[in-house]
């Protein structure tokens, strides 16, 4: 199974987007709590160059604590502060608010010392598809202003947003790697959503869901939700079996509905990565 998806608004939105990066003081990277190594651009040290950049980790709720402990802890042994949020509930939105204007009272201290009048800060916010940023932003506002939805691919266009005095933002389509080349990657990105239904195929991504869940030693979040235990099967055998029991052999409608209930949450809180040892 390969796995890629590129799709020509986001083709655009990356040029789009290196040029108006130029006009950003900070940088918001968003990514995927159950899924924070994957949803990681390759390209964002260079977009970003010397700007002050927050490390955002959205979908905390979707995440154990204990997993996200451990991840706080990891970022921090390399140096970076992550700040988890919940968007859709505004779970840790306002310390994202403190660090921001702290970002901008440093660069308007730097202003004045040039004898330059302040200026609200501009931030931009970036990260794949469907990772939050949206959400991020209208919590941020307090309003819904831009567009937000459960699926890859609905923010199309750049947009600058006025949060307050303080603060602007820079709502930007979800950019992906031209490529991926980490196919273990890209069915995390799959299985989550976070990239667009065009790119795979339902019943592949369910299936290696399930093996996925066996390597992680999570198997029994299934047998809970659907009284079906794995034993030793692969994932495509459990998707058949499941499929027999459930929906009449129906094999797409099946792995459809396996892949909806972990996106909802209906699985429970569930990490498809942990901190590298």
């Amino acid at each position: 199974m390969t796995i890629q998806w590129y799709p020509g608004h986001i083709a655009k939105a990356e040029r789009t987007l290196t040029e108006q990066l130029k006009r950003v003081d900070v940088v918001l990277e968003v990514r995927d709590a159950r899924i924070p190594l994957a949803t990681h651009h390759p390209k964002v040290s260079q977009w970003v160059s010397q700007k002050p950049r927050l490390l955002i980790i959205n979908r905390q709720d979707m995440i154990p604590p204990h997993i996200q402990q451990q991840w706080q802890q990891w970022f921090e042994e390399h140096q970076e502060i992550p700040y988890f949020t919940n968007a859709q509930q505004g779970d840790g939105v306002d310390a994202v608010v403190r660090a921001t204007k702290q970002a901008g009272e440093q660069l308007n201290q730097k202003r004045q010392q040039r004898g330059m009048l302040p200026r609200p800060v501009r931030a931009g916010v970036i990260g794949f598809p469907n990772v939050g940023k949206s959400a991020l932003i209208n919590r941020l506002l307090g309003r819904r202003v831009v567009e937000s939805a459960r699926r890859a691919g609905v923010t199309r266009k750049l947009q600058w947003v006025r949060i307050s005095k303080q603060i602007e933002l820079l709502d930007a389509p979800g950019v992906i790697p031209s490529r991926i080349e980490n196919q273990q990657d890209a069915l995390k990105l799959a299985i989550c959503e976070d990239i667009g239904e065009a790119g795979y195929d339902n019943q592949r991504v369910a299936a290696g869901m399930v093996d996925l869940f066996q390597h992680l030693q999570i198997h029994d979040k299934l047998t809970d939700r659907y009284s079906l235990a794995i034993a030793s099967e692969t994932g495509e055998s459990y998707l058949q079996a499941l499929a027999d029991q459930r929906f009449q052999g129906d094999l797409e409608r099946t792995a459809r509905q396996l892949l909806n209930d972990f996106r909802k949450g209906l699985l429970g809180a569930i990490a498809l990565e942990i901190p590298p040892s």
